[in-house]
């Protein structure tokens, strides 16, 4: 059965060091509400680094990003369902009705052990002169608004999105459509290569469902004591 997540949190994990990731895990997996691992710890260390590193008892995130042809698609959400029995996964909203819908069907195979599909609206790190760039001729919030409907419409779980368009999302999606938010940066953080940000409580009373937070967590002198105040600022 899927693990359900402590906490809004999820802390990202983001470093190839097996031995650094396993400590946050150890020390963070028992008070958030789950650990994010992506692309580049799994292409370093594969599934098994990912067990080393979230374990039995913590939720995972499990962020691929997958975005290929339908079939591919499914297969890999299948994989990772099996292996992993992740409590999200994710793929690219921009890869098209067919593609979401195939993810979809194939998480839905694993009945109460299924993961959560969450499909990628617009990069955080993107802005709208980034999406010119790309052909996109459109605001970012107003693609994000048009890949959420898409992902909605095909049986995706919910969206991966910006905190500046949780309340728009909220208002043409619905209540029960997972909202999960990077792009989170506590007050007088470091904002990074995050363009679109707001702080933990902000995201939350506009309606996020999760909250994604890596490096002002895992950078943290205390990272365990970091997570605290988060979650402290969250009760507040």
């Amino acid at each position: 059965m899927r693990l359900a997540p402590r906490n809004a949190v999820f802390t990202a994990v983001d470093t190839t060091d097996i031995r650094a990731a396993r400590s946050l895990g150890s020390i963070l997996g028992p008070v958030t509400g789950g650990i994010k691992l992506g692309k580049e710890f799994f292409t370093a260390h594969g599934p098994q680094g990912v067990l080393n590193v979230a374990g039995a008892e913590t939720p995972l995130f499990l962020d691929l990003k997958f975005h290929d042809i339908p079939n591919t698609v499914a297969g890999g959400v299948r994989a990772a369902a099996k292996i992993l029995t992740p409590n999200m996964l994710t793929i690219h909203a921009s890869g098209g009705p067919a593609m979401i819908r195939a993810a979809a069907d194939a998480s839905a195979e694993f009945g109460s052990s299924r993961p959560l599909i969450l499909a990628v609206t617009v990069l955080t790190s993107m802005d709208d002169d980034d999406l010119a760039s790309v052909g996109v001729n459109s605001t970012a919030e107003t693609q994000v608004l048009r890949l959420a409907e898409l992902a909605q419409k095909n049986g995706a779980d919910g969206v991966i999105c910006s905190p500046r368009e949780i309340a728009a999302i909220r208002n043409i999606c619905g209540p029960d459509f997972n909202l999960v938010v990077p792009g989170i940066r506590p007050a007088g953080a470091d904002h990074g290569d995050q363009k679109r940000v707001k702080t933990p409580s902000e995201a939350m009373a506009d309606g996020a469902s999760y909250l994604v937070i890596g490096r002002p967590i895992t950078g943290a002198d205390d990272p365990a004591h970091a997570i605290s105040t988060i979650l402290g600022s969250l009760a507040a």
